[in-house]
């Protein structure tokens, strides 16, 4: 029987998904759950749904989403805590490695009384659990397997109670798969990296893999009766053919076609996309698809946040860039005279399909420049990167290298962990920014004629140098910097004579605070920190190291 791997259930609360991403982590395969499908279909929260349509509704979307993951997912699925309510479910469950996570009552109010965000808990928190578990624990049992009780156990402990209940291979004695070999063991090729829903939002995937275009619809969903495919002038084929297949599909789809590059990232260019929603009729159920590099995702989802104080959208990158940093993480923004990205706002996509052939036709200066944030991803957390880098750098430089797959996802990986502990960017987030306020400031210097990519190359060279001379940084890793960004063709010099413009531009930054500068730097690989307020001679002795 094909199937799923192991399929958790259990009621809400319980931590299916934690312990779910930990078992798919372990065992080197994907992690799915159909809440997670639910609201992608719905384009709205649980909560929502229940509110504006009832539990009946809510339960049809629910009995779909279990019956097509079912079918499709190979990895680890976790089930919503009433989705054996159905009969029909139930059925299908027959025979499968279902798992039933139980806790006892005490367990649930610590974990979920206060949470109004329940909405099957919200009055009186242990007396409707009580009610819900006596519906509910029978249906968990008929269709379980193997019941692990969660009670005391930190997540790790009831990943292992599972491993060793089902009998499955244990993976802690040998290699741990690769990202790229997670990739193959995933349905259709296709990896799927969740990102955590934080302050009010909801999560959503990131699909790398090919011919992902089909998954548009399901995305969009059923709510939705208008779609404007946003998209540059240099992809107006692949826009209109877009827009072409979704209104064979039914919707009222539009394509609005915008400048090239960091050209589009403007209030002009927003205001031009209000005014064709507005005259389209776009509601609050209708969604946005943004197809392009990363200053058209940047654009497509900054329409959406400020349209009807925000609307639903869909990232579709088609380079380097746009997929490893632009489309994941919900930072919208377009330009200003007096810097990049100072107008925006925190709205994350409801999805992101990364689609590898997009890149087969990249100009390589483009595929190079996205390159420079695959790099920082490795100098800041992921060092298998850098290794992976240097064991080809040639290859490293095409859309046909060896390890193209492998460097995109564990970069999305790196930017997915830190984006879903901090959605805002109060404080973790900042790590991102590593090498980007010299780059920046370049960027706006060069009046954004400078690819992202080559400016962000500079500027962690530049970060790397200010972390030695500041004592935070060991020759051998300043020096690493250097030899891998110079490997792939990127540049490590930009103007000398530009100083003074350049430190007046980062005095602008988002880090900045007050008059006071703030940069990452680096304690080690994969140990990002803040330098706050260096010495003026230490930051131009720092340039100096990068001056041509």
């Amino acid at each position: 029987m094909s199937g799923p791997l192991i399929v958790l259930v259990g009621p809400m609360g319980v931590g299916k998904s934690t312990v779910g991403e930990l078992l798919a982590d372990r065992l080197g395969t994907a992690y799915r759950d159909t809440d997670a499908d639910v609201v992608a279909t719905a384009g709205k929260a649980i909560s929502e749904i229940f509110f504006d349509d009832g539990e009946e509704r809510f339960r049809a979307l629910e009995r779909q989403a279990v019956r097509d993951a079912v079918d499709q997912h190979t990895g680890v699925l976790a089930l919503g805590g009433g989705a054996v309510l159905d009969e029909e479910t139930r059925a299908l469950l027959a025979g499968r490695p279902v798992v039933y996570l139980s806790m006892d009552v005490d367990e649930a109010v610590r974990r979920v009384g206060l949470n109004t965000a329940r909405p099957l808990l919200a009055v009186n928190p242990r007396r409707q659990w009580r009610e819900l578990m006596d519906a509910r624990r029978p249906l968990y049992e008929e269709v379980a397997a193997v019941t692990v009780t969660t009670d005391e156990r930190a997540p790790e402990e009831v990943a292992q109670a599972i491993i060793e209940a089902l009998e499955l291979p244990e993976r802690t004695g040998g290699p741990v798969p690769s990202d790229q070999e997670k990739s193959r063991m995933t349905e259709q090729g296709t990896t799927r990296i969740q990102i955590a829903g934080t302050a009010g939002t909801d999560p959503y995937e990131v699909l790398v893999g090919r011919q992902l275009l089909g998954e548009l619809p399901n995305l969009i969903g059923d709510l939705a009766k208008r779609v404007a495919v946003l998209h540059p002038e240099a992809l107006a084929e692949t826009g209109e053919a877009v827009r072409e297949d979704l209104a064979s599909q039914g919707y009222e789809a539009i394509a609005i076609q915008l400048p090239n590059a960091e050209e589009a990232k403007t209030v002009e260019v927003a205001a031009y996309c209000w005014k064709a929603l507005g005259q389209t009729g776009f509601t609050r159920t209708d969604v946005i698809v943004g197809i392009g590099g990363g200053a058209t995702t940047d654009v497509a989802g900054f329409v959406a946040a400020s349209w009807l104080r925000g609307v639903r959208w869909i990232a579709v990158p088609t380079t380097v860039l746009g997929m490893v940093d632009a489309a994941v993480g919900g930072k919208t923004g377009i330009n200003t005279a007096e810097g990049k990205n100072l107008v925006g706002a925190f709205h994350p996509p409801a999805g992101v399909l990364c689609d590898l052939a997009a890149l087969d036709s990249l100009p390589v200066n483009d595929y190079v420049s996205g390159m420079a944030e695959i790099i920082k991803a490795g100098f800041i957390a992921d060092p298998v990167i850098l290794d992976l880098v240097e064991s080809d750098p040639q290859g490293a430089r095409t859309p046909a290298g060896p390890h193209t797959a492998e460097l995109i996802e564990r970069s999305i990986r790196v930017k997915a962990e830190v984006v879903s502990s901090d959605f805002k960017e109060s404080g973790l987030r900042e790590i991102l920014n590593y090498g980007h306020t010299l780059a920046h400031a370049i960027e706006k210097n060069e009046r954004y004629k400078w690819r992202h990519g080559a400016a962000v190359s500079v500027g962690m060279v530049f970060a790397a140098e200010l972390g030695r001379l500041a004592g935070r940084l060991d020759d051998a890793t300043a020096d690493r910097h250097r030899a891998v960004l110079e490997s792939v063709g990127l540049p490590l010099t930009y103007r000398g004579d530009q100083w003074p413009k350049l430190l007046e531009n980062m005095k602008v930054d988002k880090k900045s605070r007050g008059d006071l500068l703030r940069f990452i730097v680096l304690d080690g690989i994969g140990k990002p920190t803040v330098l706050e307020g260096p010495d003026p001679a230490v930051l131009l002795a720092a340039y100096g190291e990068v001056s041509a």
